[in-house]
C-alpha cells in the first residue's frame, strides 16, 4: 500500500545507490544499437553545484534518460577540469592561514599539496550531481590531469608544434599580477568605474604642443607615438613632426592612423603598445618600439626606458623618473598626475566612467603585458571549424547562436596557451644553456634531439586550462589509441552548454577534434540561457537571491527541483526560477502521488496481457486517446530540445486530463462492481504505467517509487519509453468526452463569474441540441451533476428561460436558471463596480508602458511585471464582460 504522501528524502538515495549499483548507467560499447553520447562540459575540480550546473546537468540527464528508453547505447561522460588558477588560488589561501606559501613548499612540494587536496576535496561537485539524479557512467570519469588525459595532452602540444601551429612570440596578454600570469579574456570581468580624464599637451619640437586625453597618465612614461587621423585637418600638418615626451623627453613621433577618432577626447591619442591591446596593433602598423614601463606586479619598471631617459628644463628630469621605479601603479599616477601639474602641462581633469578589467578569480585590476609567451594558430584551425558549421554538420540550437560563433571566428586572434602557473600541465618544452627549444614528449625525447652532454631546463609555464578541454571529446574516450569506445561513441551527439563559452571551449573543441579526428566533435551545440530569480534578475550574493539547488532538493525534492528547471527552459531564453516555482511543481508531484494511490486503492493494478485495442468503454478509449497523442507530442518535442514544451504537454496529460477527468469521470465506476469497473481498472494501471514511462527522463524518483510500490513487471531503469497503442473508434470516444468535458468547463466557469455558492446546485437546460449530445447529456447526467453542481440536466424549447445565464456549445444554447440561487441585481452591481475598477487598473498601467521615459529607465524586470499585469487585468476585463453580458 502507498504512503499517504511522497517523502523524496524517504527515497532518493537509496534508489540512486540501487541503480548505480546495478550499472543501469553503464555504457556498453561492444553492444548493439545506434549510439548517442553526451560529454560533460567538466565542471572545475574547485566547484560546488550552482543552479547554472543544475540547469545544465538537468538537460542532458533527460536527454540521456529518454535515449535510454528509446533503445539507443548511450555514452554520458563525466569528468572533472583541474581548473589552474581557481585550484591554485584555493591551495594558496589554505597554505597562506598555515603561515607557509607556495614559494616556500617549492614546486615539487606545492603540486603534492594540491593532489592531497584534490583527493580530499575535488569530488564534492560529482557528489552532489548525484543528488540531482544525475545517471552518468560514473565508472568512466576522467580528470584532465589523469595520466591517459595528460599523455594526449603532451602529444597535442608536439604534433602542432611540428605541424607550425604552435610558436613562442612576444604580444600584448591579459595579465593578473596577484598571481603574476597571462589569463584568458574569459577569466576578466569589465567593472564600470567612476574615474578621470586627464587632458596633457605634449610639445612638438617646432614649439607648438598637441593636447592627448588618457584614462592612464602614468603609462604616457611608455608612450612610442601620438596618432592622429590622417583626415583630421586640425593635426595634417604635425604628421610626420616630433613631439617631446613629458617628463622622459624623449623624442617620439606624430603617426596618422585610423584607430584615433577625431570625434573623442581631442582627437589625438597616445600610443603605449606594451600596455595597450589597440595600441600594440598600432604599434605593429608604425614598426614602432614597445618598451614595457610595468612589472610583473604591476610596479613601475623604468629599466627599458632608462637609455632614452634626458633632462629637459621645466619639460623632464631623469631624477623624477628614476624616483617612480617600483611604485604601484596607483602611486605612480599621483606622482605623474602632481609633476604634469607642477609643470604646467596638465591642461584640464575632467569626470569620466570608463570600464576597468579585473581579475574574475583574485579580483586584481588586469594589466595588458608584453610577455614572451606559447601561442597557438587559432586562425588556421579555425577554418574547417567555420566550415561545419556552414555545411550543417554541426548546429547550433537556436540557430541564431550560429551569428555568435561566426563573429567570434571572424576576428579570431592567436591563442595565448602558457600560463605562469605551477599547478596545470607543464609545457612539454626544453631549453639548452644558448637558449635553444627542444620540444617532445618527454625529457628524453628533448635530450636525444639536444643530443648527450646539453644540460636542459623544462619550461616553467603549464598550459591554459581551455587547452586540456578542448581535446576532451576524444581524450575521454582513450585516444591518441584507438580504443572501442572512441569508435562507438565520437562523434558526441549532443553538447548542451552555456553561451558564454561559445569561443573559448565550443569553437576550440570544434578546431581540435577536426583536427586530429578528422570529424566534428559533435553533431549539435544546444545553447541553454542564464538562470535568474522569479523576478528576472541576475542572482547574485549581494542582492541576497541567490539559491542553493542542494536546498531546493532538501525541502522540495530532486524531482520538483527538476521539474521547475524543465518547466522553464525554453530555446535559448534565461529561466526564471525561484522557491514558489519549485513549490508548484511538488504540487504536481504530490498530485501523480495522490491519484495513484487513489488507484491503488480502488483496486487498479497492472494487468497482465492487457490489450488496448480490446477496450470498449468510451471512457477508457478516450484516455488511451489522450495518452498517445501525449506520447507523440513529448517524443516530437524532446527531438527538438523543448524542454518547457515536454513539461507543459505532461502537465497537460497527467494533471488536466488524467487526474481532473479521468479519475473523476472513474469514480462512480470504481464504486460499482462490474464488467466495465473490471476493464476501467485495468485501463487505469495501464495509463498511470505509460505516465511513469513518459515522465521517467524529468522526474525519475518518484516515477520509479510508484513503478516499484504498484507492482508493475520489469526493473524501471530499463523500462522502454511507451508506443502509440492502437484504439477502437478513437475519435468517437474523444468526441464525446470532450463534448462533455466543455460543458461541464462552462458550466464552472459561468458558476464562478456569477459567484453561485458551491452549495447551491442549478438545473441545467438545452436548446436545439442534437440528438448524439442529448444523448452524451443523459449518459454523463451523474458526472455533470456531481462536477457542475447540476441539479437536473432537461430540455427546453422556444421559450427562454427569465433570469439565466446562458452558453452557446456548438449548435446547443444552454441555460442556466438564477432565479433564487443569487441576487440578480446586487450581482450586476458588482461586476459593474469590479469591471469600473479594472478598467482604471488597465488606463493607470497603460499610461505607464506608453511612457517612453519610464520604459527607457525603469529596469527591465519592472517594465516586464507591467506588462504582465495589463496582460492579465485585460483577461479579468473579458470575463467581467462575458459575466455582465449574461445577466444583460
Amino acid at each position: 500500500m502507498l504512503e499517504k504522501s511522497f517523502v523524496p528524502a524517504d527515497h532518493e538515495n537509496a534508489l540512486y545507490d540501487a541503480w548505480e549499483k546495478s550499472g543501469a548507467f553503464r555504457a556498453h560499447p561492444d553492444q548493439p544499437g545506434e549510439p548517442f553520447s553526451i560529454m560533460f562540459p567538466p565542471p572545475n575540480v574547485t566547484g560546488t553545484l550552482h543552479l547554472g550546473h543544475s540547469l545544465n546537468f538537468v538537460l542532458q540527464d533527460m536527454l540521456i534518460r529518454w535515449k535510454r528508453q528509446e533503445g539507443f547505447n548511450v555514452l554520458w561522460q563525466p569528468g572533472t577540469d583541474h581548473a589552474g588558477i581557481a585550484t591554485q588560488m584555493v591551495v594558496e589561501r589554505a597554505l597562506d592561514k598555515e603561515g607557509t606559501s607556495r614559494t616556500a613548499l617549492g614546486r615539487e612540494g606545492f603540486l603534492e599539496r594540491v593532489w592531497d587536496w584534490k583527493q580530499e576535496y575535488g569530488g564534492t561537485i560529482v557528489k552532489q550531481l548525484r543528488k540531482l539524479g544525475a545517471s552518468a557512467d560514473w565508472e568512466r570519469e576522467r580528470f584532465t590531469m589523469d595520466d591517459g588525459l595528460s599523455r594526449a595532452v603532451r602529444k597535442v602540444f608536439v604534433t602542432l608544434y611540428k605541424e607550425g601551429l604552435i610558436y613562442r612570440d612576444r604580444r600584448l596578454v591579459n595579465w593578473d599580477p596577484k598571481f603574476r600570469s597571462a589569463i584568458s579574456d574569459l577569466e576578466v570581468e569589465n567593472h564600470e568605474t567612476k574615474g578621470s580624464m586627464w587632458y596633457i599637451r605634449y610639445p612638438l619640437e617646432d614649439g607648438r604642443t598637441i593636447t592627448v586625453a588618457t584614462t592612464r597618465p602614468e603609462t604616457m612614461l611608455g608612450d612610442v607615438a601620438v596618432a592622429v587621423h590622417p583626415e583630421d585637418e586640425r593635426y595634417a600638418d604635425m604628421i610626420g613632426k616630433t613631439v617631446i615626451l613629458p617628463l622622459t623627453g624623449r623624442r617620439i613621433p606624430v603617426v596618422a592612423d585610423l584607430h584615433s577618432d577625431p570625434e573623442k577626447g581631442t582627437g589625438a591619442v597616445k600610443i603605449t603598445p606594451a600596455h595597450d591591446f589597440n595600441d600594440f596593433e598600432v604599434g605593429k602598423r608604425h614598426n614602432l618600439p614597445a618598451p614595457t614601463v610595468f612589472d610583473e606586479t604591476a610596479c613601475l619598471w623604468i629599466e627599458e626606458i632608462r637609455p632614452e631617459l634626458r633632462d629637459v628644463e621645466g619639460l623632464a628630469s631623469v631624477a623624477f623618473v628614476e624616483s617612480l621605479n617600483g611604485l604601484s601603479r596607483e602611486e605612480g599616477r599621483k606622482q605623474v598626475v602632481a609633476e604634469l601639474e607642477r609643470l604646467e602641462w596638465l591642461e584640464k581633469i575632467e569626470p569620466h566612467k570608463l570600464q576597468v578589467p579585473h581579475a574574475e578569480r583574485g579580483g586584481a585590476i588586469v594589466e595588458p603585458r608584453l610577455t614572451l609567451q606559447w601561442y597557438c594558430d587559432a586562425k588556421t584551425l579555425s577554418g574547417p571549424a567555420v566550415e561545419a558549421v556552414e555545411s550543417g554538420k554541426i548546429a547550433f540550437e537556436p540557430r541564431q547562436w550560429e551569428n555568435t560563433f561566426h563573429a567570434w571566428m571572424r576576428d579570431i586572434q592567436p591563442w595565448c596557451i602558457s600560463r605562469q602557473l605551477w599547478w596545470g600541465h607543464r609545457i612539454p618544452a626544453w631549453y639548452g644553456a644558448d637558449g635553444k627549444v627542444y620540444v617532445a614528449e618527454n625529457e628524453q625525447d628533448a635530450q636525444a634531439q639536444a643530443g648527450e652532454g646539453v644540460s636542459l631546463t623544462q619550461d616553467e609555464d603549464v598550459l591554459d586550462t581551455w587547452f586540456s578541454s578542448a581535446l576532451w571529446p576524444f581524450t575521454t574516450l582513450g585516444w591518441p589509441d584507438k580504443t572501442e569506445e572512441l569508435a562507438r561513441y565520437y562523434p558526441t551527439s549532443v553538447l548542451v552548454t552555456g553561451f558564454d563559452i561559445i569561443f573559448f571551449w565550443v569553437a576550440r573543441m570544434m578546431m581540435m577534434g577536426l583536427h586530429f579526428m578528422d570529424d566534428v566533435p559533435f553533431r549539435t551545440v544546444l545553447i541553454h540561457g542564464l538562470v535568474r530569480d522569479e523576478k528576472g534578475q541576475k542572482m547574485s550574493k549581494s542582492k541576497g537571491n541567490g539559491l542553493d539547488p542542494l536546498d531546493l532538493v532538501a525541502e522540495f525534492g530532486a524531482d520538483a527541483t527538476r521539474l521547475a528547471i524543465c518547466a522553464g527552459t525554453g530555446p535559448g531564453r534565461d529561466i526564471k526560477l525561484g522557491r514558489k516555482r519549485v513549490e508548484e511543481h511538488r504540487a504536481f508531484v504530490t498530485k501523480l502521488w495522490n491519484a495513484a494511490r487513489f488507484l491503488e486503492m480502488n483496486g487498479a493494478k497492472p494487468t497482465e496481457g492487457f490489450d488496448p485495442a480490446s477496450v470498449k468503454s468510451a471512457l477508457g478509449r478516450w484516455i488511451l486517446t489522450e495518452a498517445n497523442d501525449a506520447i507523440t507530442e513529448a517524443g516530437r518535442v524532446l527531438s527538438v530540445y523543448r524542454f518547457d514544451e515536454y513539461a507543459n504537454c505532461c502537465y497537460r496529460f497527467v494533471w488536466s486530463r488524467f487526474c481532473d477527468w479521468f479519475v473523476e469521470f472513474s469514480k462512480p465506476v470504481f464504486a460499482a462492481e462490474n464488467e466495465e469497473t473490471t476493464e476501467l481498472r485495468a485501463v487505469s494501471a495501464h495509463v498511470l504505467g505509460l505516465i511513469l514511462r513518459l515522465m521517467q527522463p524529468v522526474i525519475p524518483f518518484v516515477t520509479a517509487t510508484l513503478w516499484q510500490e504498484l507492482g508493475y513487471p520489469g526493473k524501471f531503469e530499463e523500462i522502454r519509453w511507451p508506443e502509440i497503442m492502437t484504439v477502437p473508434a478513437a475519435d468517437e470516444a474523444r468526441s464525446e468526452l470532450d463534448w462533455v468535458i466543455r460543458l461541464i468547463g462552462e458550466v464552472r466557469t459561468v458558476r464562478s463569474e456569477m459567484n453561485i455558492p458551491p452549495s447551491q446546485k442549478a438545473p441545467l437546460l438545452l436548446r436545439d441540441a442534437a440528438p448524439e449530445n442529448l444523448e452524451r447529456a443523459k449518459t454523463w447526467a451523474e458526472a455533470i451533476g456531481r462536477m457542475a453542481r447540476v441539479s437536473e440536466v432537461g430540455v427546453v424549447g422556444e421559450d427562454t428561460p427569465r433570469n439565466a445565464a446562458q452558453i452557446v456549445l456548438d449548435e446547443a444554447t444552454i441555460f442556466i436558471p438564477l432565479e433564487g440561487l443569487i441576487d440578480l441585481d446586487a450581482e450586476r452591481a458588482r461586476l459593474a463596480k469590479e469591471t469600473s475598477r479594472i478598467e482604471g487598473e488597465i488606463l493607470k498601467v497603460t499610461r505607464k508602458l506608453d511612457n517612453a521615459d519610464f520604459v527607457a529607465r525603469a529596469k527591465p524586470e519592472v517594465v516586464e511585471e507591467n506588462r504582465e499585469r495589463l496582460v492579465a487585468f485585460q483577461s479579468d476585463l473579458a470575463r467581467l464582460k462575458a459575466a455582465l453580458g449574461r445577466l444583460a
